[in-house]
């Protein structure tokens, strides 16, 4: 069955950020310089997504995981990503981009979380792109926090679960990694059980708006089945 999606229709598309330490050591400059080059490919990637049919975008920028890297690389993320919600929340709210942050906040740094609350309230508007940056994330541990918050008697249904899981998300389209490896990397493993997956081996800083235009007209093509038609195959 050919897909029922096209270009006016609305696509969730969920991107793995991955090869900016490796862009940094090819390039002879601290890995610190490769996060604030995928800085400035996400911001190219964010404003071609509303044009290529994507309504919500998800972008993997630090997870439960990478707590383990050096401290001062991940001091250097936090305060990116700080300076980052701080510097461009204008301007996505005059392009009506709504951004919200899944993922753990009792460990970030209270500036950070301070950061993330107000760019939330600013952004609540936004109709045109629901941005959201998974920080501190780790699907499984997401998974298992909604399973703890069950108060329902007997086991929920897929559907009730699925609500309290993903806090109004849709399913996930299109998942994107860049980097060359292939593997999900607990992200969104509940959202994207019938998303497509697109896995390019160029490094994030060097991923632009035509390699997302690319990765989208290739979903476009592919044949898809519904979770109910492979069900019953």
């Amino acid at each position: 069955m050919q897909s029922t999606l096209d270009n006016k229709e609305s696509l969730h598309v969920a991107i793995i950020m991955d090869g900016n330490g490796r862009w940094a050591t090819r390039m002879g400059l601290p890995r610190s310089a490769g996060h604030q080059a995928g800085l400035h490919a996400a911001r190219h990637v964010l404003e071609a997504a509303p044009h290529l049919g994507v309504t919500s975008l998800t972008l993997f920028a630090f997870s439960s995981d990478n707590w383990r890297r050096p401290r001062e690389e991940v001091r250097a993320l936090m305060g990116l990503l700080q300076h980052y919600l701080r510097n461009e929340i204008g301007k996505l709210v005059d392009n009506g981009i709504r951004v919200t942050v899944i993922g753990r906040r009792d460990r970030l740094p209270a500036d950070l979380g301070e950061e993330i609350a107000a760019a939330e309230r600013a952004s609540a508007a936004g109709r045109r792109l629901n941005l959201r940056i998974a920080i501190d994330y780790s699907s499984r541990d997401a998974i298992l926090h909604a399973a703890a918050a069950w108060r329902g008697d007997g086991a929920p249904s897929r559907e009730q679960f699925g609500r309290l899981l993903a806090r109004r998300s849709s399913d996930v389209d299109l998942l994107i990694r860049s980097g060359g490896e292939k593997r999900l990397s607990d992200f969104l493993l509940w959202e994207c059980a019938y998303a497509e997956l697109c896995f390019v081996d160029r490094l994030w800083p060097d991923f632009g708006a035509g390699d997302l235009r690319a990765a989208i007209a290739d979903f476009r093509r592919r044949r898809r089945l519904t979770a109910c038609q492979t069900a019953l195959k």
